[in-house]
């Protein structure tokens, strides 16, 4: 995350606000926004109670207290901080991650609460409340904003649900739907930061991006981290070397004996050998080896022993003298006039 720089102290700048108010409202801004020795922000029933009054009242205090500072002459001495603030939100690309726009320009708690209090009094600045679609969120650039959020929205509606895309793929769909948008914004930084407004939108460990509620996704379980290990792999693996693999990559301990009956269990797996499993996608058949061999009878007919050796090599992880033995199975398979094999 790239570190943002503001000119001028946030601390100082909240205290010349609260300046200007009676002092029970000084004591609930400061309570409401975390601004003094405890960071903790505090809810408007709480601060009711220490007070005796309703929370809705508390709420009309904060409303007035806000109001007030909006009109003081000290809002319109503060322009510069607010100007400060607004060039930092824009060189993030307009539209920011609350939690990350505030660790960019802060690094303790404290000074995070008085920027974010900032944000909420200032009027060059919107806040997005999180919703099924997205985290919260502010934006500067409001035009920005709004075309981010439809191409978000575009992105999540191209995906399936178990596609993993890598980075770069992904981010060049993103810019596919982002036609209408400044070029100052499409580096991919910015682009990654917008990505990561969606809710709908994750990127799992290995840095692939899909579905969030993809288990491809949000791996959850001992099959899901096997799912990605092979697929990381990109071949064939034994259920021992996958276990291994899962703690390696994920800091997951992965039993052996449960990795093994995980893998047996989940379609996305295909046994192709004595203890080593493939995934499903790519393109490996389910049974054993006289059931793979009876498949590619099936899809090219008549075929010499050679052939069938060949392609059985491409389905299993077996040695040839194997898939004669099996060949040799008068119930299940026979030769044609032409010495070639087919089914019995």
């Amino acid at each position: 995350m790239s570190t943002a720089q503001i000119s001028f102290k946030p601390k100082q700048v909240t205290k010349h606000f609260l300046s200007v108010l009676p002092r029970r409202a000084q004591d609930v801004i400061t309570k409401r926004y975390g601004l003094g020795t405890e960071t903790k922000k505090m809810t408007l029933e709480a601060i009711g109670e220490s007070y005796g009054i309703t929370r809705e009242r508390v709420r009309q205090i904060e409303n007035f207290a806000l109001a007030a500072m909006r009109k003081s002459d000290v809002f319109k001495g503060e322009a510069p901080a607010f100007e400060d603030l607004r060039r930092a939100m824009v060189a993030q690309g307009g539209l920011v991650p609350e939690h990350d726009f505030l660790q960019s320009l802060a690094a303790d708690k404290a000074t995070q609460n008085h920027v974010h209090f900032l944000l909420v009094l200032g009027d060059l600045f919107v806040k997005h409340k999180e919703d099924d679609d997205f985290t919260h969120r502010w934006s500067a650039d409001h035009e920005t904003a709004a075309k981010v959020h439809e191409s978000l929205r575009k992105l999540y509606s191209t995906l399936s649900d178990d596609e993993l895309i890598e980075e770069a793929k992904m981010i060049d769909r993103f810019l596919s739907h982002l036609k209408e948008v400044s070029e100052e914004y499409k580096n991919e930084e910015i682009l990654r930061r917008w990505l990561s407004l969606s809710k709908k939108i994750g990127k799992n460990p290995l840095g692939e991006w899909g579905m969030a509620h993809s288990p491809n996704v949000n791996a959850r379980g001992v099959r899901d981290y096997a799912f990605l290990v092979l697929r990381k792999h990109g071949s064939p693996m034994h259920f021992t070397e996958v276990a291994k693999a899962i703690g390696e990559h994920f800091d997951k301990r992965a039993h052996v004996a449960t990795t093994h009956n995980e893998l047996i269990k989940d379609k996305r797996f295909v046994l192709v050998g004595r203890g080593l499993y493939a995934l499903s996608e790519w393109g490996y058949s389910t049974g054993v080896v006289r059931d793979v061999i009876a498949e590619i009878l099936k899809k090219h007919g008549p075929l010499s022993r050679e052939e069938i050796v060949e392609k059985v090599m491409r389905e299993r992880y077996v040695k040839p003298n194997t898939i004669l033995v099996n060949l040799q199975n008068q119930k299940y398979f026979k030769k044609n006039k032409e010495g070639r094999y087919v089914s019995a």
